[in-house]
């Protein structure tokens, strides 16, 4: 078969600025794993029409959810919020999984997917683990390394191939109450969750992380799309 078109979520414009955009690292590491990346920027008018073209999906990273959206608390350090874009994803990840489509959540697309099936978010990490151990950089916009503990057996153990990951991630929320149905399969040492993913679903998986932030120099992060795009290559054998 040809190769599987992938889904990629853009992140919304930014206040004065009227474009859509997305870090190139999504691209170059679906493309590294064989597949042709299609950007879906927020607000598209023909959302089903769109989805029935994918044969697998990326949820990236991004600006905050609306708290309105998992019963939370407005927070003076959110930032990034627009509703259009929530909807869109909401929407997107109940689909992904309605129609076993095979899905890569990351960072807030991890935050997404949790939010879509009724689970809540920590409005500002560092108010309730500390910061002891770093989840972003130190200045705004920048990442920071840390490891990560994986559960032994889960998929994503299986796909980075251990027990332990080197991580880089920029976030300042994480899961809170998980939705039912996701399973937690990686922490860091603070206790936040790191990774989710369901088992009644072919490929369905969210790390809090940026696995395409160092997908380039590590084989086992870019092993997170290489397995998304067999899954998806299969998904589009068995539809087409």
């Amino acid at each position: 078969m040809s190769a599987p078109i992938l889904g990629i979520t853009t992140y919304a414009p930014r206040e004065g600025l009227a474009r859509f955009s997305l870090p190139v690292e999504y691209v170059h590491a679906v493309r590294r794993a064989g597949a042709l990346p299609w950007l879906i920027a927020p607000g598209e008018p023909r959302l089903a029409e769109l989805f029935a073209r994918l044969d697998g999906l990326v949820l990236s990273g991004g600006g905050d959810l609306d708290p309105e959206f998992y019963g939370g608390a407005q927070h003076p350090t959110l930032y990034g919020v627009n509703r259009e874009r929530d909807r869109m994803e909401l929407e997107l990840a109940r689909l992904a999984l309605e129609r076993k489509l095979p899905t890569l959540g990351i960072c807030r697309g991890c935050q997404v997917i949790n939010v879509a099936f009724g689970g809540s978010l920590i409005e500002h990490l560092p108010d309730e683990v500390g910061e002891e151990v770093a989840h972003r950089g130190s200045a705004p916009g920048t990442s920071s390394l840390h490891a990560v503990e994986l559960e032994r057996g889960s998929r994503v153990a299986q796909i980075v191939g251990g027990l332990t990951a080197r991580t880089s991630s920029s976030h300042h929320q994480a899961l809170r109450r998980v939705a039912p149905g996701l399973e937690v399969t990686a922490r860091a040492s603070d206790g936040t969750i790191e990774a989710v993913e369901r088992g009644d679903h072919p490929f369905y998986l969210a790390v809090q992380w940026h696995p395409e932030e160092t997908a380039a120099t590590d084989a086992s992060q870019q092993r997170l799309f290489d397995a998304l795009v067999a899954a998806a290559r299969e998904h589009g054998g068995q539809t087409r």
